[in-house]
């Protein structure tokens, strides 16, 4: 009996351990800051060796200019309206503008209430006409927590057009 027994749960925790490495256990694939860097590393020089001219701020948001503006560029307070698509570095789509107005754009007040870091930053680099590629690295996003659809260390990008500015 106990012999049966012995072979039952050997065979049992060989299964579970058999479907743990193949990646059919239900715990999520968490992502590392170290994984984190070398996807946005791959994924600038591909940019760069594909002609990209990459600016990036003091603080370390990347970001290309598509299209030039004109006028003053938006200050903290000020209500922008704004056209824009988000997707991760492997181009899966997670947010576009089109999801809060018929008309295809998303309309906000500058940090009131203050959005991601990297977001707002990166809405100060863009005056009104201008279109933009941000690259937002997780520590100016949502970090090592994610947020709903976000995953934790999860480089964000977005395509924004200014289509408005409107000063305090």
């Amino acid at each position: 009996m106990k012999k049966v027994a012995l072979k039952f749960f050997t065979g049992i925790l060989l299964i579970a351990s058999l479907t743990s490495c193949l990646g059919f256990a239900d715990e999520p694939v968490v992502s590392s800051q170290r994984a984190e860097q070398a996807e946005l590393s791959a994924y600038l020089k591909t940019l760069t060796e594909n002609g990209n001219d990459i600016d990036t701020t003091d603080s370390g948001i990347y970001y290309i200019k598509l299209e030039e503006g004109e006028g003053e560029f938006p200050k903290a307070g000020d209500t922008l309206e704004v056209g824009y698509v988000g997707y991760f570095v492997d181009k899966t789509l997670f947010d576009a503008s089109d999801k809060y107005e018929e008309n295809g754009t998303f309309e906000f007040v500058l940090e009131n209430p203050p959005n991601i870091t990297g977001w707002d930053k990166g809405m100060k680099l863009i005056n009104k006409n201008a279109k933009v590629q941000l690259i937002i690295p997780s520590q100016f996003a949502y970090g090592s927590t994610g947020s709903g659809d976000i995953p934790p260390y999860k480089t964000l990008i977005f395509v924004v057009k200014m289509i408005d500015i409107k000063h305090l």
